[in-house]
């Protein structure tokens, strides 16, 4: 759909489909704070300001792209209505054909909390129907002490998540998160994640700013 077609639509948050199964419910938390410590006009801004990629698809359910934790914060929050942007209109589809096209887009993330691909009918229908991936909530901790930026590729984050929990157990992630993060920034460092999107190559871990993640 051409950019100068798209237009906003005001839904109601609940009614929004996710394109992934997971999200690291820690970045969920920090949205939900972030959303909390607002004034009643800043909340109006703040929801002005932030539109929702969507495409439509059958039956006209609204499937949003991004923004997932947002999504999930605010419906968490009570949050009632937002708005959307539409990109394409795949209404005209059947469900098995609307998830092959939106596979082809890389509008699509079926992979569950362990990493593993699944069939597109394991999609949840609903937003706050999405599981934790821990992992991802490292990637989003790594990425906002500048390991890696964010990348405009779709489900970049999830590509390091993958990456991570491959490299980092699951029982220190749990038992010592802070030394999880410290070695998934070396490993972003590392020649072996420079296939990733947004590497940036060597870089010293006393860089960064650690009362970031203690505070």
């Amino acid at each position: 759909m051409p950019a100068h077609s798209r237009h906003l639509i005001e839904v109601r948050i609940k009614s929004l489909r996710p394109t992934q199964m997971t999200v690291g419910m820690a970045e969920v938390h920090q949205k939900s704070a972030h959303w909390r410590s607002l004034d009643a006009k800043e909340r109006s801004t703040f929801l002005a300001q932030h539109w929702f990629p969507a495409v439509r698809g059958p039956k006209g359910h609204y499937y949003i792209i991004d923004h997932h934790h947002l999504g999930l914060a605010l419906i968490r929050d009570k949050v009632q209505d937002t708005r959307l942007v539409l990109m394409q209109d795949f209404s005209a589809l059947d469900q098995d054909e609307f998830w092959v096209v939106m596979d082809h887009h890389q509008w699509v993330h079926p992979y569950d909390q362990s990493g593993h691909r699944c069939d597109f009918t394991a999609v949840p229908k609903k937003l706050d129907e999405m599981t934790d991936d821990p992992y991802r909530s490292l990637a989003g901790a790594a990425k906002n002490l500048g390991a890696f930026p964010k990348e405009q590729e779709p489900f970049a984050e999830f590509l390091w998540a993958d990456f991570f929990r491959r490299r980092i157990a699951r029982h220190l992630l749990k038992k010592d998160p802070e030394g999880a993060l410290l070695r998934a920034i070396e490993l972003a460092h590392h020649k072996e994640s420079a296939h990733l999107p947004g590497w940036s190559g060597n870089r010293s871990s006393d860089e960064y700013d650690w009362a970031y993640v203690t505070k």
